[in-house]
């Protein structure tokens, strides 16, 4: 069974349920932390009774610096609602730490950003030093892998589209909203990956809700195709992309064909003029509620509120 460990300015807590316990050490960063299971253990097993978790200020259970690695296009329903058709070539890309943020935290959308969009993703938090040239099989998983958050990557869609630019689009500060819970998996939990459900909605209305099982490249063969050229280490954060139900759709093919006729600042200006009437993009005041949970709770990453304000 999965535990929950969630941090706040004074230390980290194991949950259980509604309850949280410190955690006795001395960590201060997530890999720390890892390096410490057996103090975590000792505080789970006493966390029914403490602290409600409702009275802890909740930071992002990943601290800052590290790696933030990003998958493209990994869910059937996503690459349908991008447009794309036959097989997808696995694509990564990195994302400032920096835009690391709380799971309450607000969400600030730049002055120049017109069409902010939302992901709910899956990270995946490194265990263990994932080298160049290694190689996981599913059977590996829980070397390599310590434990499960929920993430939403946030995109400046407007940066993204007419730069070709993910890491300045993806990279502002509070894009990437992460936690509450830093689940920790045993060995067993891993079966049950394919049963988290991801779901989001704005302002209660659902916009995203799909399972792993519509996953296009599978967290195991995710890491393999990344340590072809990139090191991991413990408390780094790999997202593994997100479902359809995004803002952002392809236009129609007749549309995409027609644009494609048209010198490129005249293609971008006609597409963002359609776009503008996209009522699903975020705006000030919006707030975003995120999950990611198995069904029967085994593995539960808690629940995220973030409200959407303009940069002053």
């Amino acid at each position: 069974m999965s535990t929950n460990v969630v941090r706040t300015p004074d230390g980290w807590w194991a949950v259980r349920n509604e309850s949280a316990v410190r955690i006795e050490t001395k960590a201060a960063t997530t890999a720390e932390l890892l390096a410490d299971r057996d103090a975590v253990r000792e505080a789970a097993c006493s966390a029914q009774s403490g602290t409600p978790v409702a009275d802890l200020l909740v930071l992002p259970p990943v601290t800052t610096p590290c790696r933030v690695v990003a998958q493209m296009v990994n869910y059937r329903s996503h690459a349908r609602d991008s447009g794309f058709t036959g097989d997808i070539p696995p694509t990564f890309f990195r994302k400032a730490s920096g835009s690391v943020s709380g799971p309450d935290d607000t969400i600030v959308r730049p002055a120049h950003v017109k069409f902010l969009d939302y992901e709910v993703e899956l990270g995946l938090v490194l265990g263990a030093p994932l080298p160049v040239g290694t190689v996981v099989e599913e059977r590996d998983l829980p070397r390599y892998v310590a434990g499960l958050v929920l993430t939403n990557d946030v995109s400046a869609r407007d940066v993204q589209l007419t730069k070709t630019q993910f890491y300045e689009s993806k990279s502002y500060p509070t894009f990437t909203p992460t936690g509450p819970h830093l689940a920790l998996l045993e060995p067993e939990d891993f079966a049950h990956l394919l049963d988290l459900r991801l779901r989001l909605s704005v302002n209660g209305e659902p916009r995203q809700d799909h399972t792993l099982a519509d996953m296009i490249v599978r967290p195991a063969q995710a890491l393999t195709l990344l340590a072809r050229f990139q090191t991991l280490d413990p408390g780094d954060l790999l997202l593994t992309g997100t479902p359809g139900g995004t803002a952002l759709k392809a236009p129609p093919k007749a549309v995409e064909k027609i644009g494609a006729l048209l010198p490129p600042a005249r293609k971008w200006k006609a597409f963002f003029n359609s776009q503008a009437k996209n009522p699903r993009y975020l705006r000030q005041g919006d707030l975003i509620t995120a999950t990611i949970a198995t069904p029967d709770g085994r593995i539960d990453l808690g629940e995220q509120h973030t409200p959407v304000a303009d940069a002053e």
